[in-house]
């Protein structure tokens, strides 16, 4: 019940679409180049990429590095996936990013989140010291574009530099796109 009526909170919120994403006519050589190299062939469309991408390819040379950086914290980042998962929630959450809460509420689920760790994100809460201590890194980077030295001390009793650099990336970038996600008023993909 708390997620459906988070959607509702974030839905009122939104902005109306300023950027459409770019029609399937227009997707040309160009669109494909961007994407080339980072998803096969048949995903290269926007009907496989859904809404995000098919915005972002409206520019597609800064699309292509963007998602470049992405796709590292998404696929090759030292950060567990279940970890990385409860972090972009919470961006999603207190940016009011309904896109970025809707898809990742799903990779939450399958990287290990339960709906009860999933209502403790958007409450702000978590019942273990680490989990805490990453929804407090996104409270406090999104507030102060800085880690308090306490949350800095709990992040390193569990994780190595590696990781905590990108657990600060993974929040900075899923932050900066729910900031483009919300004024470009990208709309939640279909369900399919």
């Amino acid at each position: 019940m708390a997620e459906y009526e988070n959607l509702i909170l974030m839905s009122e919120r939104s902005a109306a679409v300023r950027v459409a994403p770019l029609p399937a006519d227009q997707w040309d050589d160009t669109v494909d180049q961007a994407l080339s190299g980072l998803m096969p062939a048949e995903r290269r469309n926007p009907e496989a990429t859904g809404n995000l991408v098919a915005t972002l390819m409206r520019h597609p040379k800064l699309a292509r590095g963007f998602l470049r950086f992405n796709f590292h914290l998404l696929y090759g980042s030292t950060l567990p996936e279940r970890l990385r998962e409860l972090a972009v929630l919470r961006v999603a959450h207190v940016t009011n990013c309904e896109y970025e809460w809707r898809h990742h509420v799903g990779m939450g689920r399958e990287a290990g989140l339960s709906d009860d760790v999933i209502a403790g994100i958007e409450r702000g809460e978590a019942a273990d010291e680490l989990d805490a201590a990453i929804i407090a890194a996104v409270d406090e980077l999104q507030r102060d574009a800085n880690v308090s030295d306490t949350t800095w001390t709990t992040l390193s009793a569990h994780l190595d530099e590696r990781q905590l650099m990108d657990l600060v990336f993974t929040i900075g970038c899923y932050g900066s796109l729910a900031m483009a996600i919300n004024t470009f008023g990208v709309e939640p993909d279909q369900e399919r």
